[in-house]
């Protein structure tokens, strides 16, 4: 039976009651499929859901062929060998055990007919960067993001026929991602991917879009979606405008109608007080008169019922993608002005900056390189968190710094409140006003940060940042992408595009930072940060 998943009316809700499923039904077949949708539309759930990790409330989960889950946040034991991370830890005894002269029946048990065990976990390393992760090191030894590859390296190892794969380039560098690239393209079984990485979603052959509890199929992988959808889009928005205009026809009609029935009532009742027929005739075609003008109103409200029906099923259609707007004052930096200024310097934990380094006018930079690098203690130096072993930072104009974990923001303050503590002089009116740039309009200002969703957030925490006083003329992103679904990506780019001061980028994420329109590219290796050129990333000139 070839591998497979099928979803039969499942249902569920969290323990809070927030329903996440009601009677959902879908199946995946074999092939790559990216799993899309907005922050908390239930992606991850579901692949819980798949993986065994959650339980219906109703409905039915059945696999065809053993399961292999890469969850979003990977937490292995510090403390574990590489190869019990694998799995071969046991085969890999007996295997030495045999070779050493054991010949004890239970190490042929447990070893089974893989003798090649060794080998074929020292070629999946091979394939996903690690060639240089000997067996025998601890997970501690390991960066955080060659402990994802080895996550999934053992899965690979495991050869399951199903793959599910959340956010899996989460904290990976851009070398890590192009072997996780390569892996996806040659899996031949079922795969079910959950991700914002445009380069991961472009390699799928079908998109599944989770949206309201319901899954809708496009073919093709995410840039055909895409394009699909904008087309779907536009059909949409012109359904709005035809059911608009629907709508305001069968008001008028129904307005006319009451109109005519009111002068109908008024005569009927003139010629009943001037009794100018018999009362018997009279009253028969009032009754008429008021069953004919009760179909009539009947049928004109039904009409209006329907057309505000199609009006409201045409709205619905069309999605809401609000834009962020950072066009804020006092923000933009001039061309040619001094923005930072680096020299000789020392970080801790041994990166260099060497010589000297500057940032002029609205330049746009990206800071790219390996896991473990430096690259966040260098942002942490630039703000003053962390202090430099040796050298000068200067920086020239006022800046902000968005960390990877958001930490900001205090949980049990609102938005509105965590956005005051960034700028203390401002009236409530004010914030508000410009919160509503960032869409926490009304009530979703007064949302505690604690109860928000991943990109909310991250929007809550950009706009304490991009709202401060005074204005960030550098504003400073470390992985900002991280966790974001695509449409926050989107919102980010925007926000980011209408910003007019100068940009540092920390990311792994190539289509994101050749959207934001960098400018120079900084290549953080071997403890030297040095200028390279875009053909070097990929990009053209």
């Amino acid at each position: 039976m070839p591998a497979s998943i099928t979803v039969t009316s499942l249902s569920f809700t969290w323990p809070d009651g927030t329903p996440v499923f009601e009677g959902l039904d879908v199946a995946f077949g074999p092939g790559r499929t990216g799993l899309v949708g907005v922050n908390g539309s239930g992606k991850s759930t579901l692949l819980k859901l798949i993986a065994g990790e959650l339980a219906p409330a109703d409905g039915a989960v059945r696999v065809a062929g053993e399961v292999g889950y890469l969850p979003q946040n990977v937490t292995l034991d510090t403390t574990l060998r590489v190869d019990q991370a694998l799995g071969i830890a046991e085969r890999r005894a007996a295997l030495h055990a045999i070779e050493a002269g054991d010949v004890a029946e239970a190490h042929f048990e447990t070893l089974g007919d893989d003798w090649d065990v060794e080998e074929r976990a020292l070629a999946t390393l091979g394939e996903l960067g690690l060639g240089h992760v000997e067996l025998d090191r601890t997970i501690g030894e390991v960066s955080g993001g060659e402990s994802v590859l080895l996550r999934l390296a053992a899965l690979l190892l495991r050869r399951p026929e199903v793959l599910l794969l959340d956010e899996p380039t989460n904290n990976l560098d851009l070398y890590a991602r192009r072997r996780l690239y390569a892996a996806v393209q040659s899996w031949p079984g079922v795969m079910v991917v959950v991700s914002h990485d445009r380069e991961l979603l472009d390699l799928v052959d079908q998109i599944a879009d989770l949206r309201s509890g319901e899954i809708t199929w496009y073919g093709g992988n995410f840039s055909d979606y895409e394009e699909a959808l904008e087309i779907e889009q536009e059909a949409a928005e012109r359904m709005v405008r035809v059911a608009e205009a629907d709508f305001r026809k069968q008001k008028r009609e129904l307005a006319d109608a009451q109109v005519k029935l009111a002068r109908r009532k008024r005569y009927g009742q003139k010629m009943w007080d001037q009794k100018r027929e018999p009362k018997i005739v009279m009253g028969a075609r009032k009754r008429a008169a008021q069953e004919s003008a009760g179909k009539h109103r009947i049928m004109h409200e039904e009409k209006l019922a329907d057309a505000r029906e199609r009006l409201d099923d045409a709205v619905e259609a069309v999605r809401d993608d609000d834009e962020i707007r950072v066009d804020l004052p006092y923000t933009a930096v001039p061309p040619g002005r001094t923005v930072l200024t680096l020299q000789d310097l020392g970080l801790r934990y041994g990166s260099r900056v060497k010589g000297g380094f500057e940032l002029r006018g609205p330049e746009r930079v990206a800071l790219i390189g390996r896991n473990g690098a430096g690259k966040t203690t260098l942002l942490r130096t630039v703000t003053g968190e962390l202090e430099a072993e040796s050298g000068e930072v200067t920086a020239h104009v006022p800046l902000r710094f968005l960390p990877q974990r958001l930490d900001v923001l205090d949980g049990e303050l609102t938005v509105a409140e965590n956005v005051a503590r960034f700028a203390p002089a401002a009236t409530n009116n004010r914030i508000r006003a410009r919160l509503a740039r960032f869409l926490f309009r009304g009530a979703r200002a007064d949302q505690k940060a604690a109860t928000l969703s991943g990109g909310e957030r991250f929007r809550a925490a950009l706009a304490a940042l991009m709202l401060a006083e005074p204005a960030p003329q550098l504003l400073m992103l470390d992985e900002p992408t991280n966790n974001l679904d695509m449409a926050s990506v989107r919102q980010l780019t925007t926000a980011l595009e209408s910003y007019e001061g100068a940009l540092i980028v920390a990311s792994h994420d190539l289509p994101f930072l050749e959207s934001v329109g960098i400018t120079r590219w900084l290549l953080l290796e071997e403890g030297e940060l040095k200028e390279i050129t875009p053909e070097a990333v990929g990009f053209p000139a």
